[in-house]
């Protein structure tokens, strides 16, 4: 059973930075690529940034481009999602996501294809 555990989130200013961690664990963590959706109220889970299982691919959608970057430690079991110049819009609850094949060549930024969710952290902005 994989687990993966979201934190860092919270509440933070316009302009300002926030870096999401997320621990996984119950399976070979190295192996496999990650994600990061969130959902703001009202709204679908959308894609916001992948990382294949090496971290030799990223890709991050259009919306954060510039202002988000992920990364992953596998020493650590861990995924990051580094969220720059924060804007109001960006508020939403973000889930990081396992993919469900192992060595994927590339990332995937299709939300049936991640088969690990985590609970959700919450990140407000404010304007």
């Amino acid at each position: 059973q994989v687990q993966l555990v979201e934190s860092g989130g919270g509440l933070v200013q316009a302009g300002g930075s926030l870096r999401l961690s997320c621990a996984a664990s119950g399976r070979t963590f190295s192996s496999y690529g990650m994600g990061w959706f969130r959902q703001a109220p009202g709204k679908e889970r959308e894609f916001v940034a992948a990382i294949s299982w090496s971290g030799g691919r990223t890709f991050v959608a259009d919306s954060v481009k510039g202002r988000f970057t992920i990364s992953r430690d596998n020493a650590k079991n861990t995924v990051y999602l580094q969220m720059n110049s924060l804007k109001p819009e960006d508020t939403a609850v973000y889930y990081c996501a396992a993919d469900r094949a192992s060595l994927r060549v590339t990332v995937t930024t299709i939300r049936s294809e991640y088969g690990y969710w985590g609970q959700g952290t919450q990140v407000t902005v404010s304007s």
